[in-house]
């Protein structure tokens, strides 16, 4: 039988997870009080999906939608991703934020940068109004796209990624590898697709909206060059190997997934991001 939680304890949930307060710190006082772990993480996550629910019918918001999830409220410390054991360095529910370690091995860093650094371009930004490429002055990176699969070692990462998010393999875009010299930034946006913009709708009929992003490191920049997230006042260190998990179940600033690369100050930044959709992209 599920345990319910009381209003007092719902209450206090939703605010210590908008606090930005660690997943264990919100299991913690139902563990205390005799629940199971697992009824305590369940219970948890049950909580933050009814409040978000509320919120969004209250406000007339997107309704929520499935999402990847990686690992649960107090979860294991390593994950197992198919060819790989990956560490669970920290995590946050809402918003959904993991932070991994060594989910890339430094060989497959440097093959990663070596496989991008010739195709290399100006990064572009999706016009809202058209939906075609174009530049912008919040996103000073170079970048380089790939197919799903197109090579051994692209598809090697992606079926790995594939089973770290636990979502299937299909409903990822391909990999992008970007660099970022001294000063680029990509300045604080989301990834997910503004239903509401005339240049989005081709974009959304191929695979869905977005619903996570995965932003891995293939090297440590001297100095600068974090993963911020503003609205959780987090900022995540890019160290080589490591990477960062984010969902956001809905296309809303409600889904707290606000995030940018914060300016490099010295040497450069590379990274490969892999964004999911919610269904299958070809």
């Amino acid at each position: 039988m599920t345990r319910s939680l009381s209003d007092v304890e719902r209450a206090r949930i939703v605010e210590l997870a908008r606090g930005g307060r660690p997943p264990e710190e919100l299991v913690a006082p139902l563990l205390a009080a005799g629940w199971s772990e697992q009824e305590a993480i369940d219970a948890v996550e049950r909580a933050m999906r009814e409040w978000l629910d509320q919120h969004a019918r209250e406000n007339s918001l997107p309704a929520s939608r499935p999402v990847p999830a990686p690992v649960g409220a107090n979860g294991p410390a390593v994950v197992e991703a198919g060819d790989r054991h990956v560490k669970v360095l920290a995590s946050l529910l809402y918003p959904r934020i993991v932070v991994f370690g060594g989910v890339l091995a430094e060989r497959e860093c440097d093959e990663m940068v070596r496989l991008a650094r010739p195709c290399l371009t100006r990064s572009n930004v999706v016009d809202p109004a058209t939906g075609s490429d174009m530049l912008h002055e919040a996103r000073t990176s170079d970048s380089a796209s790939f197919q799903r699969g197109e090579t051994p070692l692209l598809a090697r990462i992606e079926r790995r990624l594939a089973a770290l998010a636990d979502w299937p393999l299909e409903y990822g875009e391909g990999i992008q590898v970007l660099r970022y010299g001294p000063g680029a930034q990509y300045k604080p946006h989301y990834d997910w697709f503004d239903p509401a913009e005339p240049g989005h709708a081709a974009i959304l009929a191929r695979g869905g909206q977005r619903v996570a992003s995965i932003v891995m490191y293939l090297n440590t920049p001297a100095h600068g060059g974090a993963t911020v997230f503003p609205d959780a006042g987090l900022e995540v260190a890019a160290i080589k190997g490591n990477a960062v998990f984010f969902a956001y179940d809905r296309p809303h600033p409600l889904s707290r997934s606000l995030h940018g690369g914060a300016p490099v100050h010295a040497g450069e930044k590379w990274v490969a991001t892999k964004w999911l959709r919610e269904s299958r992209h070809d």
